[in-house]
């Protein structure tokens, strides 16, 4: 248990949309703390459920072997009542900063493509076309987040959380650790949604097959991530299938779910099982599929 009232501030500024954010230092590293906004779809939740989402997701991903920001979960005070917030430990350093897909999006100087527009098609004609990163690096890296975001269902992967980090010292680049994951795990239910969840199996298969859907478009609509990865359509995604679903221990998510701090046995139930749902329901039959699809491609032929 972490109370972060009284660490010691800094003057860094955090961009950003959900939430207040600042800057702290905790046994001698900068984290940034980040406030949960107000709920904008469950009005009747007073506050929502995305520091606990984030640390959860951020800590899966690191299970899965996806490298990732460090997140420990606390308390602050504000206006004399106690709330839960995420510290995120801050991967930037002196020389070295951190910069969205987007910008790199940006630096195609013949496309006429928006840096934040999410059509899954753009994306991939950018992975072929800059040349900031390993093509092969960058593309991995994405459809390893995409895998992992259908686990704990992500709706808001866009290109500007995401991205590589810049030294200006030498002009080098190199991805950045996973972050930002505050929109996974249904941040807004509440105990009322979450179990008609656990009792109403309609409402968990709504919540498995429907919802939440991408935030990355296929053809103008965003994508569902069951239809999507079962279909089998894209062999780079079929490949991140492979290589990442014999890296998903639900054990060893179990325990994380189970040893978070400051959640309810109803929380741990319904985070458990809806990820138990999700990887039974959505990740192993596109796994089989993927496996299906590798043996019937034909041999690849020898060069003479």
């Amino acid at each position: 248990m972490i109370d972060f009232t009284r660490l010691p501030r800094k003057r860094k500024a955090y961009a950003g949309a959900n939430g207040s954010k600042i800057a702290v230092v905790y046994n001698g590293a900068q984290y940034m703390l980040k406030f949960p906004p107000p709920p904008s779809r469950n009005k009747e939740m007073s506050y929502a459920n995305s520091c606990i989402s984030e640390y959860i997701a951020c800590h899966i991903f690191e299970s899965v072997g996806i490298p990732v920001q460090e997140t420990l979960l606390g308390t602050y005070l504000i206006n004399g009542k106690e709330k839960i917030c995420v510290a995120c430990r801050d991967f930037t350093s002196v020389g070295v900063i951190l910069q969205d897909f987007a910008s790199l999006k940006n630096q195609i100087i013949d496309s006429e493509r928006n840096g934040y527009g999410t059509e899954l098609s753009d994306i991939l004609r950018t992975f072929e076309e800059q040349e900031t990163i390993d093509r092969i690096e960058l593309e991995e890296r994405f459809w390893d987040m995409f895998i992992v975001d259908a686990l704990i269902g992500n709706w808001d992967r866009h290109n500007g959380n995401w991205g590589f980090l810049y030294d200006t010292r030498d002009d080098s680049v190199s991805l950045a650790p996973v972050f930002d994951c505050g929109s996974s795990l249904y941040p807004q239910a509440d105990d009322g949604i979450m179990r008609k969840v656990l009792e109403d199996i309609s409402e968990l298969n709504y919540r498995v097959f429907e919802i939440p859907t991408s935030s990355i478009m296929l053809n103008g609509k965003r994508i569902n991530y069951h239809r999507f990865l079962t279909s089998g359509e894209y062999d780079r995604c079929n490949a991140a299938l492979r290589r990442i679903l014999p890296r998903i221990n639900m054990d060893r998510i179990g325990e994380i779910v189970r040893s978070t701090p400051y959640i309810s046995e109803l929380q741990k139930d319904f985070y458990l099982t809806m990820l138990w749902a999700r990887y039974e329901h959505i990740l192993e039959p596109s796994l089989a599929m993927a496996q299906r699809l590798t043996q019937k491609q034909p041999p690849m032929e020898m060069e003479m």
